[in-house]
């Protein structure tokens, strides 16, 4: 790995267009327009592609990736025109009507693309979406996921600058792996995050030895789903706090309504919570806030040595009543506001199901709340239990705005692992607003795709902009991004844009030319930005890295086992991108990453792709 700068970089704003391309048999993009975009944004209609991929049958350019995941998608409807005649009613499973548009000929083989009833995820937008072939059953009723596309690969002429926010949710791996271990079924794919699968994990990253709050592990090898591509490892490994944590004011938000009494929701919760009292002392404090039909105070702040006092409060709790959540969560706000602690940890740590149905519902007005508290400095924890009615896209949103992070909990021992073993990262923030930006070497590389954080990418503008919120670290924390990388062909001359930046200077080119750096031998450069937990000012860190050609199997353990765990996310979403990879090697390479594992957690992982492979008919 290369050294490390600091330095600043350069913004500029572009108005982003509304374009979405579909690569036809001949790697031409045909362009497909918004109906609202100007015409002064649009870019060309075609582009000659000659990079030998079979599964690169969906690009992007710099101006779609730009505008992120932000602005509402072009319909199904829009998009079934390129065939009509082939249009065709059917019944699915679980009682939707799907209406089946098959495009022949393109990539050499037909894609599908569905209308599905909106009745299947409640309050969302169904997009387009792909067909799991492997007998995917439906999800419990009333769940309800953010629907997810999967990136395409990127250009780097035409897009340079790949920009997101970290992420170290794990809810959607505990979520994957009860669908798979308790309901012996596949998973819905828009429950598979592939970030949080990866991110589940610890990884032996070292720490950092600066005063910055975490340091860089970078590593490029073999991509073992595609033998012609690369695969590099970002990692990210946050510091470990003192045992003497900074004290905690804590809010516990319960959700005791009707939906809740379930053997896996309400008693789980007050499991979990009993847990977490268990590792608190008199430095700490804990206020307990509970909602159905209305909210109410059941315990006002008290000391974390009073554990008793506080346990006894949780014993009382019944189920019972409808949902009215964002009257619970402004008065757990307001009780942990009434004993902010300056220089403390300030969190409330809410746990439900996410059924909020009464009061507030609309989840840009929860997510607003959260935001504004956590301009004040009180972060958030969401903990989801229980399927049937689960809002996971509601509790996903609300968490990332209100500076926290969101797990799922199945089980005593995913509340042990969560509450206990990763109290210090679930409740200490070491850096907020941490973003992430990665510039690509056109001379190294000819295309790349960021794998997972579809709904974590930003403009490329938005990156050295502060008022940009993005993600928190908490201590001891490891982040991992995988990005799948297409070596550059030496014929492959095209350069790049000055637009395809957004106006900012990039390191490796400029309009007409590469720069002199270009040959350097660097494969990319990461850039990090983070604030201190309670900062409003970011620093600016800087890693190039080259490529020394790795093997697949001259990679460490860890780049090999997220490698394997980002394969079975590609497999259980059927993404177009997956090439070879199928469950047997899947599990080869997760068993040879288990090796030397001592919490269990990844063997336990090798069950899952076992059990996924069984489901599947594989």
């Amino acid at each position: 790995m290369g050294g490390m700068a600091m330095g600043g970089d350069a913004g500029g704003a572009m108005a982003p267009d509304r374009i979405e391309r579909i690569a036809d048999k001949n790697y031409r993009l045909q362009e497909l327009s918004y109906p609202s975009a100007p015409a002064s944004n649009q870019a060309e209609t075609s582009m000659e592609m000659e990079m030998g991929m079979s599964d690169m049958s969906i690009l992007a350019n710099q101006n779609q990736v730009q505008a992120g995941r932000e602005s509402k998608p072009r319909s199904v409807r829009d998009m079934a025109v390129v065939n009509k005649s082939k249009r065709q009613p059917r019944v699915r499973g679980n009682g939707a009507i799907a209406w089946e548009s098959k495009m022949s000929d393109m990539m050499g083989e037909s894609m599908e693309m569905e209308m599905v009833d909106e009745m299947t995820v409640a309050g969302t937008d169904r997009r387009f979406e792909r067909e799991v072939d492997f007998g995917m059953r439906p999800s419990p009723t009333g769940d309800r996921f953010e629907p997810i596309h999967d990136n395409p690969f990127f250009r780097v002429t035409q897009a340079p600058l790949s920009t997101f926010s970290i992420d170290v949710d794990t809810a959607a791996y505990s979520k994957v792996r009860m669908y798979l271990m308790q309901h012996q079924m596949l998973p819905n794919p828009n429950a598979v995050r592939i970030e949080e699968l990866l991110n589940y994990f610890d990884y032996d990253y070292a720490p950092p030895t600066d005063e910055h709050p975490f340091a860089a592990a970078m590593q490029v090898a073999d991509c073992p789903w595609n033998s012609k591509h690369r695969l590099a490892r970002i990692g990210i490994q946050g510091k470990v706090v003192d045992q003497d944590r900074p004290p905690s004011n804590l809010v516990f938000l319960l959700d005791v309504s009707g939906s809740m009494n379930r053997p896996n929701k309400l008693p789980l919760v007050i499991e979990g919570m009993k847990m977490l009292v268990d590792q608190l002392s008199e430095n700490d404090s804990v206020g307990i806030v509970v909602y159905a039909g209305a909210a109410g105070m059941v315990l006002d702040s008290t000391s974390g040595d009073r554990k008793k006092s506080i346990i006894d409060s949780l014993d009382r709790l019944k189920a019972g009543g409808s949902t009215n959540g964002a009257q619970g969560i402004q008065l757990a706000y307001n009780l942990a506001r009434d004993h902010f602690i300056t220089g403390g940890t300030n969190r409330v740590i809410l746990c439900t199901d996410g059924d909020f149905n009464v009061g507030v519902t609309g989840t840009d007005q929860l997510v607003d709340l959260a935001a504004e508290n956590a301009k004040g400095n009180i972060f958030l924890t969401v903990l989801g239990f229980g399927t049937g009615n689960l809002n996971d896209a509601m509790m996903e949103q609300i968490s990332n705005k209100g500076n926290g992070n969101y797990a799922f909990i199945d089980s005593p021992d995913e509340a042990r692992k969560v509450l206990v073993d990763q109290m210090q990262g679930t409740l200490v923030t070491i850096a907020k607003d941490v973003k992430i930006q990665v510039e690509f070497n056109p001379a190294e590389v000819s295309a790349y795709r960021l794998i997972g954080y579809e709904n974590r990418v930003m403009a490329a503008e938005d990156f050295a902009d502060d008022k940009k919120d993005a993600g928190e670290i908490g201590a001891g924390h490891t982040v991992t991004a995988l990005y799948e990388l297409v070596p550059a062909d030496a014929s492959d001359d095209e350069l790049v844009d000055d637009d395809a930046a957004g106006g900012i200077k990039l390191r490796y080119q400029e309009k007409l030319r590469q720069r002199d750096g270009a040959g350097n031998g660097e494969l990319l450069t990461l850039k990090l930005r983070y604030k201190q937990p309670t900062g409003t000012k970011s620093t600016l860190l800087e890693f190039p890295i080259k490529d020394d050609g790795k093997t697949f199997s001259q990679a460490d353990q860890d780049f090999q086992f997220a490698a394997s765990v980002a394969s079975f996310g590609m497999l259980l979403r059927n993404s177009p991108h997956k090439g070879d990879a199928n469950f047997d090697s899947v599990e080869e390479l997760a068993t040879a990453g288990a090796q030397g594992d001592k919490s269990g957690y990844r063997h336990e992982f090798v069950q899952m792709v076992q059990q996924a492979k069984k489901l599947s008919g594989q």
